[in-house]
């Protein structure tokens, strides 16, 4: 045995038995009871490596490596969550954190506010996007390349506590001192919701936080306000979250009674989730976009309304998540999500694809690569379906289980959108520059106007490809470009809303529900 590999063999030992205990004392006191033989022989086992091992040892260094270790042995989902990334990671789950509310870059080594959060500490004292943040509780916050994590720490904090900024605005050239009060600051899980057309809506689910039913059930409510007939869910893109909000999301769809998934343990224990009387949006037509990256609850909302015939989903194959997590405390500030269920569609089939019970195989992890060698991202044909996984919804449609949601109707991945990584940084810059340089002008622009009428002359275009004059640039990339840049500088300027209503233009998905509801 390799000498250096002594001290993981060691600790995933000592772990074994903690976590054992840990998980499963309360249900299964036999393996390893709170003053039994094994966790006496562990304790002693710790004692001799703390006192007698050859080198010096920091233990929370092994326990960390061992706990991963051994969670890789389980399922791909089951993960350890060090103390020092649980608060970001608990954070996002709930969807809102502790600060003073801004979305930031460094510019020129300079925290430069891209976005006062709306309803955060920030834009009620009335700070801009374009800002610079110069000091905070008289600590320099430029020219020193600090990291994200150390100007965070800066910025977050305790509720209800002050932290004086000193701000300069670019607009009117001056320098002022302003003390904000850290409070909560909401993490939407809504990017965007909007009206395409006179009848068609948009909301873009990001995510499957707490506050996510809460804000989904605000956009629903106000485009069904401005004349929605249809409703377009985009769940692209979207890794998941809770199952329970997944749930009240599709409830908003289905009938009563209607049956929305079951989870199954290893006991054989099932809890089925049914739809109630409530829902806004039973009666409308219902589009879902997904794509190889929508997962777990993603899949959840997709097999549901798919399994009951209702709406249509539109993209290509989701990711293929069928395990339940479960956060469980290691009492030292770190935890465990630990799988402990499967869920099932309506129609009883698993969408969890394939793994094996190691994370070191790459096969699970290469997935999506696979996916684009082998040609499914653009043919349907190319999706491998199994008969034996067959099932069909009450009105006859064939769906198939084990990996993923595949679509109702299939959209290929569109290639022409595809753009080196090499541009991405100058495209990134020079949208920021342009927008930071003429924020009074373009202010006066409704969305609208931009869309219609920004570069025309292609003059703002044409003068960021002229900075790339030591790059090679194809005629289809130069197209691309401009696109692009016209993107971002909406992006930068109307912030999600100028995103996605520029990037819908040539959205295949998009375009797709707009052929649909064409012929109805």
């Amino acid at each position: 045995m390799n000498k250096n590999n002594l001290p993981i063999y060691f600790s995933i030992a000592v772990v074994f038995g903690i976590l054992i205990g840990t998980f499963f004392s309360k249900g299964n006191s036999n393996i390893i009871g709170k003053n039994s033989s094994n966790e006496r022989k562990i304790k002693r086992l710790i004692d001799y490596i703390q006192s007698d091992y050859v080198d010096n040892v920091n233990t929370d260094k092994l326990l960390d490596g061992a706990i991963a270790e051994m969670l890789g042995k389980l399922d791909p989902h089951s993960v350890y969550i060090p103390k020092e990334n649980l608060q970001l990671v608990t954070e996002n789950m709930q969807g809102n954190f502790v600060g003073i509310g801004v979305q930031f870059r460094m510019d020129e080594d300079t925290i430069t506010v891209i976005e006062p959060i709306k309803g955060g500490p920030s834009i009620k004292k009335g700070i801009k996007a374009g800002d610079r943040i110069l000091l905070a509780d008289n600590d320099t916050l430029y020219g020193k390349n600090l990291k994200s994590a150390q100007i965070l720490k800066k910025l977050k904090g305790k509720p209800n506590t002050n932290v004086d900024l000193q701000i300069y605005r670019k607009t009117n050239d001056s320098t002022f001192n302003t003390i904000i009060t850290r409070g909560k600051v909401n993490i939407k899980s809504v990017d965007v919701a909007y009206m395409v057309n006179e009848t068609i809506g948009y909301i873009k689910l990001d995510r499957f936080a707490r506050n996510t039913y809460k804000e989904f059930k605000t956009s629903l409510e106000k485009l069904l306000k401005e004349g929605m007939t249809s409703l377009v869910l985009d769940l692209r893109g979207n890794g998941g979250g809770f199952i329970d909000i997944a749930n009240k999301i599709v409830d908003e769809f289905l009938e009563d009674d209607k049956l929305i998934v079951y989870t199954k343990n290893n006991k054989g224990d099932i809890n089925k989730s049914f739809a109630t009387e409530k829902g806004d949006f039973e009666n409308g037509n219902l589009y879902v976009l997904i794509d190889e990256n929508s997962a777990s609850a993603s899949e959840i909302v997709a097999g549901a309304l798919q399994d009951n015939d209702k709406g249509i989903i539109i993209g290509r194959r989701s990711f293929g998540k069928g395990l339940v997590q479960q956060e469980m405390d290691l009492g030292d500030g770190s935890a465990v999500r630990l799988t402990t269920a499967r869920y099932y569609t309506p129609t009883g089939r698993s969408i969890q694809k394939p793994y094996k019970k190691d994370k070191k195989s790459t096969d699970y992890r290469s997935d999506i690569q696979n996916r684009y060698t082998n040609g499914e991202l653009f043919d349907k044909d190319s999706i491998k379906t199994v008969d034996s996984l067959q099932f069909k919804t009450p009105k006859g449609k064939i769906v198939y289980g084990g990996g993923g949601i595949i679509p109702d109707m299939f959209v290929a991945v569109d290639t022409t959108a595809y753009l080196p990584t090499i541009f991405f940084r100058p495209l990134n810059n020079f949208a920021f520059e342009y927008v930071d340089g003429n924020r009074k002008k373009l202010s006066k622009l409704s969305i609208g106007d931009f869309i219609k009428n920004f570069n025309k002359d292609k003059k703002i275009s044409n003068t960021f490809l002229a900075k790339l004059k030591d790059y090679t640039v194809s005629e289809r990339t130069k197209k691309q470009l401009e696109k692009n840049l016209k993107i971002l500088i909406a992006r930068d300027l109307y912030n999600d809303e100028g995103l996605y209503k520029l990037n819908q233009q040539n959205d295949k998905m998009i375009q797709k529900v707009l052929e649909i509801e064409a012929k109805k």
